[in-house]
């Protein structure tokens, strides 16, 4: 049975060139995001990084699959050792001069059935990156 994917919405007071380079800037993303070894913003680019609860570690497996400069960024999401694949995807869309961020986690359902997979856990985890980490490194009230 298909999930309905997590979407989340923000709106900052920056410009889409700004929170596009945030969002694709591995020097950046470090500051709100995970860690990067390296990223690029070119279709078929993977990366990989490690993220978890504090007291065990999951290695993410990432590869760029939509690249639309300035508009959208998409990539797959998948664990080292475990089945399924998700795709999550940041849109950007000019609001005057602040930006809306739309960001869509997609095949949430094709992870196994554990609780560090659960659709409320990656809820809980974007609210924070999206609504949290990222707004403050732009600049935004928290």
């Amino acid at each position: 049975m298909k999930q309905e994917p997590f979407v989340i919405e923000r709106v900052y007071q920056a410009s889409v060139d700004r929170v596009w380079r945030a969002l694709t800037n591995k020097d950046e993303m470090k500051q709100w995001y995970f860690d990067l070894a390296e990223f690029r913003p070119e279709v078929g680019f993977e990366f990989q990084f490690e993220g978890g609860p504090q007291d065990r570690t999951y290695v993410h497996f990432c590869k760029v699959t939509e690249v639309v400069k300035d508009k959208k960024l998409q990539y797959s999401w998948a664990y080292k050792g475990y089945e399924g694949q998700s795709f999550v995807t940041f849109e950007l869309f000019p609001e005057g001069d602040k930006t809306r961020l739309k960001l869509t986690h997609e095949g949430l359902e094709t992870f196994p059935d554990i609780a560090d997979f659960k659709k409320e856990n990656f809820a809980e985890g974007w609210t924070a990156i999206i609504g949290k980490h990222l707004a403050k490194y732009l600049g935004q009230p928290v």
